[in-house]
């Protein structure tokens, strides 16, 4: 007996509440299927699922959609493995640190080679998103506009962390300059007093 639940948008603890809420009803060995649009959730879900002995396994379906497949074993394992009563689901941190902003302003890191550059900066991106924890807020600005509109190498890294709650803003000015304004393809667009004032009230800012 295989199930579907679509979590699709819904906001932490509701992807757990509506995968205990399905686990209850299965009585027969099946799959349940749960979609989501972010890591977090799929952390959330699967860390539910795993502390009721069920085994389950996630794939990154699409842009924001990952499918979370929970393997119900046996006649009424579904219900056993539900929370005992009144016992609430808990959702994991996402992992930011408040007040950490990281401030990007070129599409290169450093002085030299372009080439060279662009790929130390690609790597920097991709090394934000293997720390322990996540930047607050990232500002995107002059040339750096171009790291979250389309073609950039680094959207699925940017992507990916603002999926698990990473604010991503670009200057408005920079992507008009630059022509990009209708390719911006991650985060949303800023101004400067909002880049400044992120700045001021940055407990750190890291700038590559």
């Amino acid at each position: 007996m295989d199930k579907t639940v679509n979590a699709l948008g819904l906001a932490c603890p509701l992807p757990v509440v509506e995968t205990k809420k399905a686990l209850e009803t299965m009585t027969e060995a099946g799959i349940l299927t749960v979609l989501v649009d972010n890591e977090v959730a799929v952390q959330n879900v699967s860390k539910f699922a795993e502390s009721r002995n069920l085994s389950v396994r996630s794939e990154k379906a699409a842009d924001k959609e990952f499918h979370i497949m929970i393997t119900v074993s046996g006649e009424k394992s579904g219900e056993k493995a539900v929370e005992a009563e009144g016992e609430e689901p808990v959702c994991i941190m996402d992992g930011r640190q408040k007040g950490l902003v990281v401030v990007i302003g070129s599409n290169q890191m450093g002085n030299g080679e372009e080439k060279l550059g662009k790929n130390l900066m690609k790597a920097f991106i991709f090394a934000l998103t293997k720390q322990d924890v996540l930047p607050e807020t990232i500002l995107f600005y002059n040339s750096g506009a171009y790291l979250t509109c389309e073609d950039s190498d680094s959207l699925a890294d940017l992507k990916d962390m603002e999926a698990q709650g990473v604010e991503i803003l670009t200057c408005g000015t920079c992507l008009d300059f630059y022509g990009l304004k209708e390719k911006l393809a991650v985060g949303n667009v800023t101004n400067m007093y909002v880049i400044v004032e992120k700045q001021e009230k940055a407990c750190r800012i890291v700038k590559p």
